[in-house]
């Protein structure tokens, strides 16, 4: 699946002129944690969440950060947790640096942006337009309505192949120390892993393959050194 397949959209979005305190009641009533900030012409230039509305002052949530930790942070610090408490314009508060993603990225690509960056959504963008956005709950969704392929009866020996095929594709099985052996769509799985990872994924590997009923674990995890 790719990032046009899981998206919002249309996107409510704000301008850098907007208030603050605008922002707080789109949030309230759409329901929503986030919105991009867009220019006249359309293009995105940040994006203001709940979380840039955590610390302020009209909630008298500001930061009060200890006399002696203000002498570590520094006076710039200082000054920027002053203007997020006090703002009334979005362009003072909202986050500048946007992360942001095609709408033929795929999902594993949107999921590892939004890991690596700590962020909960992405906006999309295609011809320097916002097109729409991808939250993390976008992506719990995609797994929630995750459908299987057709459910066609293969083959034991199709299903074999399959397993051990896919096995063979991850670098931490061992494949040359197992063996798979199936009847009636049942997997029994024998052989020797070398830690309790390894076994795990193993497992999981084989019942994720598509034909497969039920996986038997009949392996042993054994540390393997030199000369065994």
């Amino acid at each position: 699946m790719k990032a046009r397949d899981v998206m919002v959209a249309p996107v409510v979005t704000v301008k850098p002129s907007n208030s603050v305190k605008d922002v707080a009641k789109i949030f309230l009533e759409r329901r929503i944690s986030a919105v991009p900030v867009v220019d006249e012409k359309g293009k995105v230039v940040g994006i203001i969440s709940e979380g840039d509305l955590l610390h302020r002052s009209e909630a008298g949530t500001e930061r009060r950060r200890p006399w002696w930790l203000r002498v570590f942070v520094g006076e710039e610090t200082l000054a920027a947790d002053y203007t997020k408490a006090h703002a009334l314009k979005v362009a003072d508060v909202m986050t500048r640096n946007v992360i942001t993603a095609t709408p033929d990225a795929a999902l594993h690509e949107i999921a590892s942006l939004l890991e690596k960056h700590s962020i909960k959504r992405v906006p999309i963008i295609s011809n320097g337009q916002l097109v729409g956005i991808v939250s993390r709950a976008n992506l719990v969704q995609a797994v929630a309505s995750a459908r299987k392929g057709l459910d066609i009866p293969l083959t034991d020996s199709t299903v074999r192949d399959k397993v051990l095929a896919r096995l063979k594709e991850q670098p931490w099985a061992h494949t040359m120390l197992l063996n798979v052996t199936v009847n009636g769509g049942v997997v029994d799985i024998w052989g020797i892993t070398r830690s309790d990872a390894e076994k795990q994924a193993i497992r999981v590997a084989a019942e994720s393959t598509p034909g497969v009923r039920a996986v038997i674990d009949n392996l042993i995890t054994r540390q393997i050194g030199m000369g065994t």
